[in-house]
């Protein structure tokens, strides 16, 4: 696996996993333009697919929005892309990290966790852009 700076091609050209093929939607051209203002990166496999994209959005000083999106190739790569996305994490210098995860993706539960990030609100109800719920975690520099 290469890790690689994120172009919003990246976001387009992925063939997401089963449990975020909802998101599809919602990732246009512009949308990935737009987050590649912020700062993020993408994981290729040994062909040069990509088999993830994650990054933090800036909302305001010190606060940032974690995002991942994982291919349907990504499950084989996991570990390597846990620890990009600790090592991305670890030198973020935002002191507040958030992320959400689908109430209803078990392994996306466990991955936050994974990640040091902690639950802080278990149902949020209609948060997803396709009317589902989401839980928030935070990861928090003290």
């Amino acid at each position: 696996m290469m890790v690689v700076p994120f172009q919003p091609e990246h976001l387009t050209a992925m063939v997401l996993q089963p449990d975020q093929a909802y998101l599809r939607a919602w990732i246009t051209p512009e949308v990935a333009a737009a987050v590649a203002a912020h700062e993020a990166f993408s994981a290729l496999d040994e062909d040069g697919d990509v088999i993830g994209s994650a990054g933090v959005i800036k909302l305001w000083e010190g606060r940032g929005m974690a995002w991942a999106y994982l291919s349907v190739n990504a499950r084989n790569h996991m570990l390597p892309i846990t620890k990009a996305v600790r090592r991305f994490l670890e030198v973020c210098p935002l002191r507040r990290v958030e992320m959400t995860v689908d109430v209803e993706f078990p392994q996306g539960h466990r991955w936050a966790n994974m990640l040091g990030f902690k639950l802080e609100c278990g149902r949020m109800q209609a948060y997803r852009p396709d009317g589902g719920a989401c839980s928030l975690y935070a990861r928090v520099r003290k």
